[in-house]
């Protein structure tokens, strides 16, 4: 997935009119703590904050001492090849500094910070200082033969001529010869619907090698609307839909138009419109459509990688379904995490926002009531058809008593092509148990005790069949304001089938600075020690609860290894 925006930092009083000019400059997004003027997000640790930025934008700069850059990014250094780049800045803006990434972007944006500032550019890698420039990437370009760039390096130090060749086209470079593949490629699809993917991908191949063409040239991706949840066509990123009308606009420019395909989806050619429509008014058309035995595809030449950096398709929607666990960042999946970042728009019930807010980089807030679940779905698959990334962020795990279902049953019932994916968090019922010991160490079932949705007769029968089925059971929604007798019903209904001493755990505010979790027998229960934030877990006839030297007591359900063990 494409990163997230450059993310400056600013942390003292004096730094934020100097960020302005970075980004005034630059771009990026602005982030300073907590009630500071002049900043675009906010963040309660700078260090955590910019170690996400390392790891999500496309480059991180710093209007702070260098050393405070360096702790934060330094546990997560891997791979140099892949990092974002550095760049620590002056809080007066006199100096700039690149610490990471200086081959990759960062002595270019240095510079480039430096000219706004009116600062000190203080490069420091070695061809750049006796040369001015870098050897492996130019802006908008690829370094092809990355393997030869140190000896190139070394040879031009001594003195020796180097080549640096520029082309869209395949060529084997070498020690002192060192080929960039600008990205100026555009490809344009066509296919009927059902195509399997390794057919296209096939013909791209074959299409790219029969014309000698750098596949790392080719930068973006396009079709019409009409093929947005098309398997063989959104396979490949940096892609971009267009509708009839503005693929229409390109008819004049097209080489082969077919009166066929314009009859059937609006335009007489979408490969060819697709991929002049993203290389822009100045692109030309290098390879005419090329057929196989149902898809299409072409591919333009943009005159810069400039003209490629405002697409007028816009991309597939999608809605990322994420489970941010109990609350506690801890918790917190690197998927889910990810897909926060990489999201244009949060939606989700207030609180739910406030949980992750410490983690917005730009993004736009859309705020829901608590029980406007059917709202907050509609709302969040009507931005996805506008083409945004949208984070429809639940406590806990979306796919359980929230909203991914619900998001599957709406698309269902009013079908969409948008993107739908589900992003697992960590739910109550799993953290009160291992909080408690291992009360789900065998079969178990999760059941809600709501009457809103669910017939109350129903759910009766789910806790009868559990109850006779000795299942582990964890009670969701067990008490509000209004229904206070449901888990009273409940554990009527599971008196006949457990012990007295069958242990119960009582898990609230899990993973918060109030969390509690009480561990006690069936026969201590009390109803008004449960509200809607408890989870209620009864154990099965064979669970236990143990008092260790502690003084805690713990409670697990054996799987039946006790057989193989023998007698203690």
């Amino acid at each position: 997935m494409a990163k997230r925006p450059l993310s400056i930092f600013v942390l003292g009083p004096s730094a934020p009119p100097v960020a302005a000019a970075i980004k005034a400059a630059v771009g990026g997004v602005i982030h300073g703590p907590k009630g500071m003027d002049g900043v675009d997000e906010s963040y309660d640790k700078a260090t955590h904050a910019i170690a996400r930025a390392f790891r999500f934008s496309r480059a991180v700069v710093g209007v702070c001492a260098s050393g405070i850059l360096i702790r934060a990014v330094a546990p997560q250094l891997r791979d140099k090849s892949r990092e974002a780049p550095v760049v620590a800045v002056a809080e007066d803006g006199s100096s700039v500094v690149p610490l990471l990434g200086g081959h990759l972007g960062a002595n270019d944006l240095a510079r480039r910070i430096a000219a706004a500032t009116g600062a000190h550019a203080a490069i420091t890698t070695a061809s750049d200082v006796v040369f001015g420039d870098a050897l492996d990437e130019p802006s908008g370009a690829v370094l092809a033969n990355r393997e030869d760039h140190k000896a190139a390096a070394a040879a031009r130090l001594r003195g020796e001529d180097i080549v640096q060749e520029v082309t869209i086209h395949r060529v084997a470079g070498g020690p002192k010869h060192l080929v960039y593949h600008p990205h100026v490629l555009t490809v344009g699809i066509g296919c009927e619907r059902g195509t399997d993917p390794a057919e296209v991908r096939q013909l791209l191949d074959e299409t790219l090698a029969k014309h000698n063409l750098a596949p790392q040239s080719v930068h973006q991706y396009g079709s019409i609307d009409l093929k947005e949840d098309e398997p063989a066509i959104t396979q490949f990123g940096n892609l971009y839909f267009f509708t009839a009308e503005q693929l229409k606009a390109e008819a004049p420019r097209l080489v082969t138009p077919s009166a066929v395909v314009e009859l059937e989806v609006g335009v007489p050619g979408v490969a060819e419109a697709a991929a002049l429509a993203l290389a822009g008014p100045a692109g030309k058309l290098i390879v005419p459509k090329v057929k196989s035995k149902r898809a299409t595809i072409a591919i333009a030449q943009a005159a810069s990688a400039d003209d490629l950096t405002n697409p007028q398709g816009r991309q597939r929607g999608s809605v990322a379904l994420i489970g941010l666990g109990p609350g506690d960042e801890r918790y917190l999946t690197p998927d889910a995490d990810f897909e926060l970042w990489n999201a244009t728009d949060w939606v989700g019930y207030s609180l739910y926002l406030d949980l992750a807010e410490d983690r917005r980089n730009g993004q736009t807030r859309h705020d829901f009531p608590l029980g406007d679940e059917e709202k907050r779905c509609r709302h969040a698959i009507d931005l996805a058809r506008q083409g945004k990334q949208v984070a429809l962020v639940c406590s806990g795990d979306p796919a359980i008593f929230a909203m991914a279902a619900l998001v599957y049953e709406l698309i269902d019932r009013e079908p969409s092509r948008i993107a739908v994916t589900v992003h697992p968090g960590v739910s109550a019922f799993q953290m009160a148990s291992a909080r408690a010991g291992a009360l789900i160490g065998h079969d178990f079932c999760c059941i809600s005790l709501s009457d809103l949705l669910t017939p109350w007769e129903t759910i009766i029968q789910r806790v009868t069949a559990a109850a006779e089925g000795d299942f582990v059971i964890s009670f969701y929604n067990p008490r509000s304001l209004k229904r206070t007798d449901q888990i009273v019903k409940a554990f009527d209904i599971l008196r006949p089938h457990r012990k007295p001493e069958t242990p119960v755990v009582l898990a609230s505010n899990l993973g918060r600075p109030t969390e509690q979790v009480r561990i006690i027998r069936f026969d201590q229960f009390q109803p008004e020690d449960v509200d809607m934030l408890t989870i209620v877990m009864v154990g099965a006839s064979q669970s236990r609860a143990i008092l260790r030297g502690d003084g805690r007591t713990y409670a697990y359900t054996p799987r039946g290894y006790a057989k193989k063990m023998g007698p203690t």
